[in-house]
């Protein structure tokens, strides 16, 4: 039998390229860019004091950003350690898929984002943001990272903790200018069972795939509970629930979370075979059978996984 795990199913693990691509930097002033719409029911004003500062040292503003926010969600952070988790000295620099991995090594939530106003929003609630910019030198260009701490709504600038200086103010547009660059890559680190002030149902589901590939159950329990705190006929977090609870040891639990995601989503084959396997681990078997002929007569792309729960519980 085949307990499908989260990440298999039904959404795609979200992916950074491996690679910076080099961009070419011409001769002629980069156009001001044009600001997106922003939200109308923020604070006008927000600065984030509490967040850590870590003045970054030689090209280590990577780890710094990072050890930054981790310190900020509750984690003890040895720069030192992070710095040898994150860093890639061949590349003398971390690349954004460390960072993820860094944030998940550390049993912490890595939510991405992709834009201004969600930027504002997630500040507004307190939570500060990693930012990847391109900043312009006299011949050329630097990749780096900073966080946002903080932001003023009718002077139109941003704060952040950048390289060695607690406290840069950029104006909107010119941070829009060096964060673009990289499609406005953006990570927000949260605590086990903290839910983003975004309200992106499959952006933060995603995200906690990473706390089941890194083994972090409880956190991933806790998590996918917060999130049907928000969301309770999500299918993805239920079956989430499930697969942490059954990974600790709790079949009861896992058993309920099945079933919900079944009753949510009664054409999921997915939440049928898995409910079929924990109930035959457990030696309920006519059960189990009811749960496994379900998920057959679902079918779908994992039609042939479901008649092997139902062939190996009938005892073929």
């Amino acid at each position: 039998m085949k307990l499908f795990p989260l990440y298999k199913y039904p959404i795609r693990i979200f992916q950074l390229g491996v690679v910076l691509l080099t961009l070419f930097a011409g001769c002629a002033t980069a156009p001001r860019p044009v600001l997106p719409a922003l939200p109308t029911d923020l604070p006008s004003r927000v600065e984030l004091g509490e967040v850590p500062f870590y003045p970054q040292q030689e090209r280590q503003c990577g780890p710094a950003s990072l050890a930054m926010v981790l310190e900020w969600s509750g984690v003890a952070v040895d720069f030192k350690t992070l710095s040898g988790q994150v860093f890639t000295p061949g590349r003398a620099g971390t690349l954004p898929p460390d960072m993820i991995s860094g944030t998940r090594r550390n049993d912490r939530v890595a939510y991405p984002i992709n834009s201004l106003p969600v930027l504002l929003r997630e500040v507004s609630a307190g939570h500060p943001v990693i930012v990847l910019q391109k900043l312009p030198r006299l011949w050329s260009s630097d990749w780096h990272y900073a966080v946002v701490i903080g932001y003023d709504l009718e002077s139109e600038e941003i704060f952040l903790r950048s390289g060695d200086r607690s406290h840069l103010a950029m104006d909107f547009y010119d941070f829009e200018s060096t964060w673009q660059a990289w499609h406005r890559w953006g990570l927000v680190t949260l605590a086990p069972g903290t839910l983003p002030a975004d309200f992106r149902e499959s952006v933060y589901v995603k995200a906690l795939l990473g706390l089941e590939q890194t083994r972090h159950w409880a956190s991933a329990e806790l998590s996918y509970e917060a999130a049907l705190t928000r969301w309770p006929e999500s299918l993805s977090a239920w079956i989430g629930l499930g697969n942490s609870r059954y990974r600790q040891g709790n079949l009861a639990g896992a058993v309920t979370a099945f079933q919900s995601a079944k009753e949510f989503s009664p054409q999921s084959g997915v939440a049928h075979n898995n409910l079929a396997h924990v109930l035959a681990e457990m030696g309920r078997r006519e059960e189990a059978l009811t749960a496994a002929r379900q998920a057959v007569d679902a079918g779908g792309p994992h039609a042939a996984t479901f008649r092997i729960t139902l062939n190996e519980i009938l005892g073929h």
